[in-house]
């Protein structure tokens, strides 16, 4: 076949990025990614219907106190919901923590030992999970610990290679590098429109890459958060790539010759001194464009686990 998509699928692990088991099973991806967003609409879902009612039950159930049933009935739908989906992917599923934790290292390794506990009591290994978790330095620290305790995580909301490096040095399983939010923002200071090939968030994708692969890091990369498949088409050969359900639908309408843009030749260059704490905060402070996408991110992940939580609040 000469669908764009299956040749995508030839040279780059694809993902799906959606919380909708009806798509997941449409495109039958290697791996799925959820987050609070997709979260959000999935509870409105039929297929998660009888999900959030068992999370509020088992919230009941097993904690006392309101705030501790909510928190508990939220993780417990996100994890039940991933669980659904990791019958449908042969791979991993990645399971966001709460975004209000980014800033709190211990809170967010707190968070993410209860979702694999979750994950256990539903017959799931930690091995077809990933914790997701914001690229901010606290958020990338309690990766470092999470990795040492063989509990991989992908770290996400990532916009500049100061987070690139410090997610690789700490040993980080995989990154979500947000293509397209780089994008919007450049498209909104600059009044420019861009090519695949000059579209910001594409050229940033490769250079973290070539990066990884220069340097010998084993770190995952995989593009997200893309606006067309011209941003997909120009990552191919990435190690992975998660895609909407409506752009891998027209990917699999197109037809053509798909080019390969990134290729690992191997590693050419020893690793370079790992990033101080001050080194990275101030590579971030450095970048508008970073600082405001992840800090807008974190913001718009919060509100939509807080609207996720109004909608079981009402089921409490």
């Amino acid at each position: 076949m000469n669908d764009l998509l299956s040749q995508l699928k030839a040279v780059t692990t694809v993902v799906v990025d959606s919380g909708d088991l009806t798509a997941i099973e449409q495109f039958r991806p290697v791996d799925a990614t959820t987050n609070p967003s997709l979260l959000l609409n999935a509870s409105q879902l039929a297929f998660a219907k009888p999900m959030l009612t068992g999370a509020v039950d088992y919230a009941k159930r097993n904690a006392t106190d309101s705030a501790e049933q909510l928190s508990l009935a939220c993780d417990k739908f996100a994890v039940d919901v991933g669980t659904a989906i990791s019958k449908l992917v042969p791979g991993r599923v990645s399971t966001e923590v709460d975004a209000r934790l980014s800033f709190d290292t211990d809170a967010t390794v707190a968070k993410a030992l209860q979702l694999v506990a979750l994950y256990k009591e539903n017959g799931i290994d930690t091995d077809r999970i990933l914790i997701k978790v914001a690229s901010t330095w606290e958020g990338i620290q309690a990766a470092r610990i999470l990795e040492q305790q063989n509990i991989q995580c992908n770290l996400t909301l990532l916009f500049h290679m100061a987070q690139a490096r410090a997610c690789a040095e700490a040993g980080v399983y995989l990154i979500s590098p947000f293509v397209g939010r780089i994008l919007d923002w450049y498209k909104a200071s600059t009044g420019q429109d861009y090519t695949a090939e000059t579209d910001p968030g594409v050229v940033s994708v490769r250079d973290i890459y070539r990066f990884y692969k220069q340097h010998g890091f084993n770190t995952v990369v995989m593009g997200a958060s893309f606006r067309n498949t011209g941003e997909v088409l120009a990552l191919a050969g990435c190690d992975r790539l998660t895609i909407s359900p409506a752009l891998l639908a027209e990917l699999s309408q197109q037809q053509g010759n798909l080019s390969v843009h990134l290729k690992d030749d191997g590693a050419t260059t020893p690793a370079p001194v790992p990033l101080t704490e001050a080194e990275f905060r101030w590579a971030l402070n450095e970048d508008a464009m970073a600082t405001e996408k992840l800090a807008e991110g974190i913001r718009k992940f919060a509100i939509d686990q807080r609207k996720l939580e109004h909608v079981i609040q009402q089921a409490l």
